[in-house]
């Protein structure tokens, strides 16, 4: 089993960066891909970005492409989330999502979840 603590988010005026981090403990060696979902008031939960434990690749959905970055520092296992130039649009309950294989962009074979962290934009 793995459990997952995030830190961070916060309100933010549009335009402005935010970082939310995401620790991982228990079997973490049985971890093969991180990342981030998020799900806005009213919405369906959403894939973010990923991070490929094994050769660090990356991955993002369209909307925060170029805005977002995502990172890992080994030591800690922990991965990070950092966004800039937010737009009211990205105001969601941001949620960390570790699995034993890669991610799929369906919330629903996500076996490992934290707590979620709420991002809110103002414009």
């Amino acid at each position: 089993q793995v459990q997952l603590v995030e830190s961070g988010g916060g309100l933010v005026q549009a335009g402005g960066s935010l970082r939310v981090s995401c620790a991982a403990s228990g079997r973490t060696y049985s971890i093969v891909q991180m990342g981030w979902f998020r799900q806005a008031p009213g919405k369906e939960r959403e894939f973010v970005a990923a991070f490929r434990w094994s050769d660090s690749s990356t991955y993002y959905a369209d909307s925060v492409k170029g805005r977002f970055t995502i990172s890992r520092d080994n030591a800690r296992n922990t991965v990070y989330l950092q966004m800039n130039n937010l737009k009211p649009e990205d105001t969601a309950v941001y949620y960390c999502a570790a699995a034993p294989y890669v991610l799929s962009l369906n919330p629903s074979t996500v076996p490992w979840w934290g707590q979620g962290t709420q991002v809110t934009v103002s414009s």
